[in-house]
């Protein structure tokens, strides 16, 4: 069977890398150099927050218990303004590089399902990344605090008013109980009997409500933002991963360097192949003839 010409074999790839060795480690040499100096990259760290918007249970029904919907929780937590009062409290300039990684590496990862936003954001040591995600949600809380703060007024008074019905009611109602043992018409009896009754009943509604209240306004229905477990930072950087870049580095290297070397061969291949003329000796006779036709 007939050797294709046009395959290349490792023999055949170790001669074009002695013949154009120079081309290969030119090519690697740069790439390394690049991989270098990816090295010495600052490094950065990496912290997340698991944060738990506040919520005040007490609501009208159909309503959203939340201080503020997820989604407007993001979009505030993103704009401008919001990071640019967040710079402020760090003490950052907006255009300093920590404010550009700042607003570079700020992310957010809703969880509807668990009620948690998952912040992530970056700094140039582990305590600077701490600081940024523990300064972020301390400003959030701040802000969700002035927007809870009516309605927790409102809720408590509501509170409070359904409390002093309560004592009013069951003050009635016993005034009703004395007046119906102390009565001895058959027909007072049975008016301070329908009396009491209703009067019963508005005592248990009213109770009902107070419990209600009291219920909702614990720790486990209204609660203020908060996170949801401690700040958590590695203790190592995620940036520069120094093993990724250089396996990545000497593959790159290798692997340029190789097609250099080769792309090489074949420019010189052809250049020598225009220089040389027609090889074959029909297209020798076929030139010849065309030069001998031109001399006429």
């Amino acid at each position: 069977m007939p050797m294709e010409h046009d395959e290349i074999y490792l023999i055949d790839l170790w001669r074009i890398l002695r013949r154009e060795w120079r081309w290969f480690v030119a090519v690697a040499v740069v790439v390394a150099a690049a991989v270098f100096f990816a090295q010495t990259a600052r490094p950065r760290w990496e912290a997340t927050a698991w944060i738990r918007p506040g919520q005040l249970s007490p609501v009208p029904p159909g309503l959203d218990p939340r201080i503020e919907p997820f989604q407007r929780v993001i979009e505030r937590m993103e704009t401008h303004e919001f990071q640019d009062a967040v710079l402020h409290d760090l003490g950052l300039s907006p255009r300093s590089a920590e404010a550009h990684l700042y607003r570079g590496s700020f992310d957010l990862d809703p969880s509807p399902y668990a009620g948690l936003l998952k912040l992530t954001l970056r700094g140039y040591s582990r305590q600077q990344a701490q600081r940024f995600v523990q300064v972020t949600f301390k400003h959030l809380q701040r802000l969700h605090e002035g927007l809870m703060a009516e309605p927790l007024e409102l809720a408590q008074a509501r509170l409070k008013q359904a409390e002093a019905q309560l004592r009013d009611a069951t003050a009635e109602r016993d005034r009703l109980r004395q007046a119906l043992e102390e009565s001895r018409e058959r027909q007072d009896l049975m008016l301070a009997s329908m009396v009491l009754s209703s009067s019963n009943q508005e005592v248990r509604q009213l109770q009902q409500t107070v419990s209600d209240l009291k219920a909702r306004l614990t720790a486990s229905y209204s609660y203020q933002t908060t996170l949801a477990w401690p700040i958590y930072v590695p203790d190592h950087p995620v940036y520069p991963n120094r093993v990724l870049i250089w396996g990545a580095g000497v593959v790159l290297g290798l692997g340029l360097g190789l097609v250099a070397a080769v792309a090489r061969n074949a420019a010189r291949r052809a250049g020598r192949l225009v220089a040389s003329g027609p090889s074959t000796p029909a297209l020798g006779a076929y030139a010849q003839g065309e030069r001998g036709v031109g001399q006429r």
